[in-house]
């Protein structure tokens, strides 16, 4: 049988593109050779803002921030909190994605697809032929070779949630927003997290300010960090995993968490018999309409070595149905691409750094403000944080919002909004804003370029 469109892979990708074609009258099937939803649903984003949620929690309850409120946490029953993690992730991908399969109407395949000359899949020995083929296989934890770490054995971002106990110490290598989110997260359970990082300061595509801050955040509470740390070997002294890093430091722990990235899943699929390129990490190769070297099959999602965001995925699903079947020309644009790292307080980013303007032919001025200037803040008792923004010279256009504080995640919606709106700082400043929000601290940020807001009442803005 033929169908319209053949798509591999049922994770967000995979999904919005299925859902785009059926409702456009197309025939779909998917193919999945593991667990239907992907990444996001199963083993990334809802697994892990689940535990980093109930993780916040226990922090809170720990922490003496209010006069007159008294509150402690005992220990971690982990077997529990997993139980509740998976019976959440049950819940949203019967919901959000097997239920909506069989609203929708398309057809499930379960097993390995690869393609074949035509183009054509086999699928468990079958012949699936198709107008249109979509690879959205994700992408899976990457773990650099290190002398020994296959023998001493270590956790991933996938394995590290699933565990039934809690380790009494762990290592986690890698500084980016895996590393930050599940060693604070371990940290706050009551692990003793050490954090090493290869690079010089932690966060290292944000601004400098921003990793000046979580660094101190994390070692406040008590995680350990080791900047310019790379590590070179890993070894097991009795119950202890031993990472030792290039300048010959060592640190034992009870488990080693390897978050050092992701790569994409395109191992088995035949992709050179159908004449579809992939790059040195096995990427597939797509233009920005997310078209492959072979006119009929695409790509999209992580799969890609595109921004490994959900939304991002979901929009290049949607992007292909409407590419491939109405020759919609539309192209991909990360430039207002918002990005967030849930740790606590949130790392949250939109546009140009002060570094990449240069690259891009711009001339910028900035300015930084610290969250002590932001009565939202002050009243939360946490004023741990900055809003950076990035404005090109001469005509004052906003070209990045940079922000940590508490629900940073939320307020970057509205920096995306002005962004798009190629605001300048003087709109920004005398754009309303609403009092004792996160979010009127960009409306600070802009104000800062040419007043002094140290000077301002509290909610004279």
């Amino acid at each position: 049988m033929a169908y319209d469109l053949a798509i591999i892979g049922s994770g967000s990708a995979g999904f919005a593109a299925a859902i785009a074609a059926t409702i456009r009258g197309h025939s779909v099937v998917m193919i999945e050779r593991s667990t239907i939803g992907g990444t996001c649903v199963n083993v990334g984003c809802i697994p892990s803002k689940a535990l980093l949620a109930a993780a916040e929690g226990r922090h809170v309850a720990a922490g003496r921030a209010f006069p007159g409120i008294a509150t402690s946490a005992g220990p971690v029953d982990m077997t529990s909190l997993v139980a509740g993690k998976v019976e959440l992730v049950e819940m949203l991908r019967r919901e959000k994605y097997e239920d909506l399969a069989t609203e929708y109407g398309w057809e499930v395949r379960r097993g390995s697809a690869r393609f074949v000359e035509g183009p054509a899949l086999v699928v468990d020995g079958e012949r699936i032929e198709a107008a249109h083929y979509l690879v959205a296989t994700g992408a899976s934890p990457w773990v650099p070779p290190v002398p020994g770490l296959e023998e001493t054995g270590y956790l991933t971002s996938t394995t590290a949630l699933e565990l039934d106990h809690l380790p009494e110490s762990m290592i986690v290598v890698g500084g980016n927003y895996v590393g930050l989110e599940l060693g604070q997260l371990f940290a706050r359970l009551g692990s003793a997290v050490t954090l090493l990082e290869a690079l010089p300061r932690l966060a290292a595509g944000e601004e400098p300010e921003i990793s000046e801050v979580i660094e101190g955040v994390l070692a406040d509470e008590g995680v350990e960090v080791w900047t310019s740390a790379s590590l070179a070997k890993v070894s097991r002294k009795g119950k202890k995993v031993v990472a030792t890093v290039a300048d010959g430091r060592e640190v034992r722990a009870e488990g080693i968490l390897m978050a050092t990235g992701r790569r994409a899943n395109t191992t088995g699929l035949g992709l050179d018999v159908v004449g579809v390129k992939v790059g040195p990490t096995g990427a597939v190769v797509v233009d920005d309409e997310l078209r492959t070297a072979n006119p009929r099959i695409w790509a999209a999602g992580d799969v890609t070595g595109s921004p490994q965001f959900v939304y991002v995925a979901g929009s290049h699903g949607t992007m292909v149905v409407e590419n491939a079947f109405e020759e919609s020309g539309h192209r991909v644009d990360y430039s207002h691409l918002p990005r967030v790292t849930f740790t606590t307080p949130n790392i949250a980013a939109v546009g140009l750094t002060d570094a990449q303007v240069g690259p891009a032919g711009l001339s910028c001025t900035c300015r930084v403000l610290p969250l002590s200037y932001v009565p939202r803040a002050i009243v939360n008792r946490d004023t741990r944080g900055v809003v950076k923004i990035v404005a090109e010279v001469g005509t004052g256009r906003v070209v990045g919002i940079h922000m940590i504080g508490a629900n940073a995640g939320d307020a970057i919606l509205a920096a995306t909004y002005a962004l798009e709106a190629n605001m300048t700082v003087d709109q920004l400043a005398h754009t309303w804003a609403p009092y004792l929000t996160m979010a009127e601290g960009i409306k600070l940020a802009a104000q800062s370029f040419s007043t002094d807001v140290a000077k301002l009442s509290c909610c004279a803005t």
